[in-house]
C-alpha cells in the first residue's frame, strides 16, 4: 500500500509549512494525483486521516484533483491520451503506455505527478 507512504509524505510537508509560518488552522490540501501513479483516492483519504489525526493539521480535508494521463509516440508521433485496458479487475479502465494509434510502446508525457497543489489556512 503505497498509499501510506505518499500520505506520510503530505502530512510531513504539510505539518513542516504549518510550523514555519505559525499558521493557526489548515482547512484543505489540495493534491493533484495522475492516472498513471495507480494511487487509489479512497485509500490515500483514508491514510491521510489516520494520521493527521493527532497532529495540528486534524481537521483539515484532502481534496484530490486527478490528472488525465497523456502519452507520446516515438514510432507514429502520436501525443494524446493512451490506450485505455478495460478488462481490468477492478471494473475501471486503465490506462496503459500502448500507443492507440500504432500499438507501440509510448513514452509517458504527463499522468505520473502527485503534487500539493495548494493549502488553505487561516493565520
Amino acid at each position: 500500500m503505497h498509499e501510506l507512504s505518499i500520505a506520510a509524505s503530505i502530512v510531513e510537508s504539510v505539518l513542516d509549512f504549518v510550523n514555519e509560518r505559525n499558521i493557526s488552522q489548515v482547512r484543505k490540501v489540495r493534491l493533484a494525483v495522475g492516472e498513471l501513479t495507480c494511487v487509489q483516492d479512497e485509500q490515500l483519504r483514508f491514510c491521510y486521516e489516520s494520521l493527521v489525526r493527532e497532529t495540528a493539521i486534524k481537521e483539515s480535508d484532502l481534496e484530490i484533483q486527478r490528472l488525465r494521463a497523456e502519452v507520446k509516440c516515438p514510432h507514429c508521433r502520436y501525443e494524446g491520451p493512451p490506450r485505455y485496458w478495460d478488462e481490468a479487475l477492478n471494473g475501471e479502465a486503465v490506462p496503459t503506455l500502448q500507443c492507440p494509434q500504432c500499438g507501440k510502446a509510448a513514452e509517458a508525457v504527463r499522468g505520473h505527478e502527485c503534487a500539493i497543489r495548494s493549502i488553505q489556512y487561516v493565520s
